[in-house]
């Protein structure tokens, strides 16, 4: 059975990644000129300290040069952490996005709707939402099975109150 250098390489790094306590999200190896870049993407529930990629650079890098997994083409490495327009795709994923704006893709199934809302619970099912209203209108609930969920990514806000402000100005108001 055949396996791709980026399955063989997700293999050598995974125990590296785990033994820090962080999730392995991505190996890849792409073409750069006359070498290569592996880039391998980490993520964890406290996210990822530029000192922490760094550590595992070195760790991985280490443990790379006592392997020929990459041969003798030159190749440069890179420990990163996923961007905020990382597409959600995994139950870690929403978990970690509880209370963002998401911009929902849903299934054929589901109605095939775009649905922006912000998530304020994950469970084993599915994700529970505040849709924010529309012209003045108040926020409304909603249920959302995973299963109905095509693709979905966090939305940038670059305005937004921060939740504390938002309780504060809620129980002054009542």
């Amino acid at each position: 059975m055949s396996t791709t250098l980026s399955d063989r390489l997700r293999e050598l790094i995974e125990p590296l990644v785990s033994s820090q306590e962080l999730d392995l999200e991505e190996v890849t190896v792409t073409p750069a000129g006359k070498r290569r870049v592996l880039r391998v993407v980490v993520d964890s529930d406290d996210g990822v300290q530029l000192d922490t990629c760094a550590d595992l650079s070195r760790t991985v890098s280490a443990r790379l040069d006592e392997t020929d997994l990459m041969g003798e083409s030159e190749y440069v490495l890179e420990v990163t952490s996923p961007g905020a327009d990382r597409p959600l795709s995994e139950y870690r994923h929403f978990v970690r996005a509880t209370g963002r704006l998401v911009k929902f893709h849903l299934t054929p199934d589901a109605g095939a709707e775009e649905l922006v809302a912000r998530i304020e619970a994950v469970d084993e099912e599915g994700l529970d939402l505040e849709v924010p209203g529309v012209k003045g209108r108040k926020p409304k609930q909603r249920r959302l099975p995973l299963k109905d969920v095509a693709r979905a990514r966090v939305e940038i806000e670059f305005n937004r109150k921060n939740a504390s402000a938002d309780r504060t100005q809620n129980e002054e108001e009542a």
